[in-house]
């Protein structure tokens, strides 16, 4: 049988890739002095009937960067530079949180101690996940830190996620962004991508827009252009960006649980990231929902990571 070509060495992929991008590790966020922090979260709140199906997300989306580890100081088109114009800009990789997904409170309690640690640290965390409950004691840990500050959430993602209660939880992925909508410090919602049937009933929408939430469906962007949603965002917000990978178009990132077509394209994604830091000021981002065991040949942990990696070049350059 002919061997099959190693073909990352011609970028000088790293073998085996430990950090995202390969760089630098931070093991002790108390120690922590760059401007922004990637972390693993592999389990929220997680429902007993799936359990953390999402748990290998964190690593999968690591190990794509391995073609990229060698050549991250390079030029990069989509950042127009290096993905880090200034050796003080750089990120750093703190690894992943520990979870137990029986104890889903005690998940939501360690996110978002490790948050608050960031924030604190005067960085922006970029959590790696896991599944989409992740962004419920990452948004609280923001508002523990708020100090009077009003936040813009921009979702993107093809389910609006705003149940009640799904199979007896409240805090899981299919209410993440009710539970935001109860937060004091939120102000407004901007929900970008949804198309297709999901778990949300008309009265979960209806709930949604009477609270006040701006909702541009796949199709709605698609036909209007990202400046639908960047519109929605007034001059000087703060806002917390979550994304969940089947946003994007499921021919690109096939590694997720609810696909369907219409989704958001690469350039789609990262043009909305640009815009928001554009009006405001990005004050942290999650990458949710990346099931590798669903995807094809790498692609979607490939795509996916590009979009972080842009959204890292993105803030590097907002933070300078």
């Amino acid at each position: 049988m002919q061997q099959k070509a190693d073909l990352g060495a011609l970028f000088g992929a790293a073998s085996e890739t430990t950090t995202f991008l390969g760089l630098d590790a931070c093991t002790d966020l108390d120690t922590l002095s760059a401007p922004i922090a990637l972390i693993g979260a592999p389990c929220g709140t997680s429902y007993r009937t799936v359990g953390a199906y999402c748990r290998n997300g964190p690593d999968a989306l690591r190990q794509a960067t391995g073609s990229l580890t060698a050549n991250v100081d390079r030029h990069d088109f989509d950042n127009g530079g290096k993905v880090f114009p200034e050796p003080h800009l750089r990120a750093v990789d703190c690894g992943n949180l520990p979870y137990d997904e029986e104890d889903g409170e005690g998940n939501r309690r360690i996110i978002r101690d490790a948050v608050l640690k960031v924030l604190k640290r005067g960085a922006v965390p970029f959590l790696l996940g896991g599944d989409d409950s992740i962004p419920i004691p990452m948004i609280e840990a923001i508002g523990a830190q708020a100090n009077g500050r009003k936040y813009t959430i921009l979702q993107i993602d093809a389910h609006i996620d705003w149940r009640e209660i799904h199979m007896g939880e409240r805090m899981g992925l299919s209410s993440t962004m009710r539970r935001s909508s109860e937060m004091p410090h939120v102000e407004r919602i901007i929900q970008v991508g949804a198309r297709g049937i999901g778990s949300a009933a008309t009265q979960d929408y209806e709930d949604a827009v009477a609270w006040g939430v701006n909702f541009i469906p796949a199709y709605e962007l698609h036909k209007r252009g990202v400046e639908a949603a960047l519109d929605l965002i007034p001059e000087g917000s703060n806002v917390i960006i979550c994304i969940d990978a089947d946003a994007l178009d499921p021919s690109l990132v096939p590694g997720v649980i609810g696909r369907a077509p219409g989704g958001l394209s690469y350039y789609q994604v990262v043009d909305l990231i640009r815009g928001a830091a554009g009006r405001g000021k990005i004050a942290a981002m999650d990458f949710v929902e990346f099931m590798p065991e669903r995807d094809v040949d790498g692609l979607g942990a490939f795509t996916f990571a590009r979009v972080i990696t842009s959204a890292l070049g993105i803030v590097a350059r907002q933070i300078a």
